[in-house]
């Protein structure tokens, strides 16, 4: 399993309308092969940011299959414009299902391409 990581900056003013395109955001990215979970919290401290976890089965199952699908296209045009500046995207791994330790994994690049 694999957790995507995402700190949504959304433009300041407009969290009531990202939170309302969300709504209908949300099913494009749940019926995606590989899909397993979703989560979207809003920062206390700072409530223009949003983090997004979403679990997959494979990092593959959201860099090939929902980037490109046409959902991913819907995503982005009811999502993106409210991004300033664009999310950095970061997918992880649990520890504890590793076999062997971090420092013996290979890296992996970060991704910079918006959820």
């Amino acid at each position: 399993m694999i957790r995507e990581h995402a700190l949504l900056p959304v433009r300041p003013g407009l969290s009531a309308e990202f939170e309302a395109a969300f709504v209908e955001a949300r099913p494009l990215i749940a019926a995606q092969p590989g899909f397993r979970s979703l989560s979207l919290s809003r920062s206390i401290e700072t409530p223009s940011t949003y983090l997004l976890l979403v679990e997959w089965d494979t990092v593959e199952a959201h860099t090939e299959g929902f980037r490109r699908s046409a959902e991913y296209e819907r995503w982005r045009e009811l999502l993106h414009p409210f991004y300033e500046p664009f999310p950095v995207v970061e997918h992880f791994v649990d520890v504890s299902a590793v076999g062997r330790t971090l420092a013996q994994r290979p890296a992996s690049s970060t991704s910079r391409r918006p959820p």
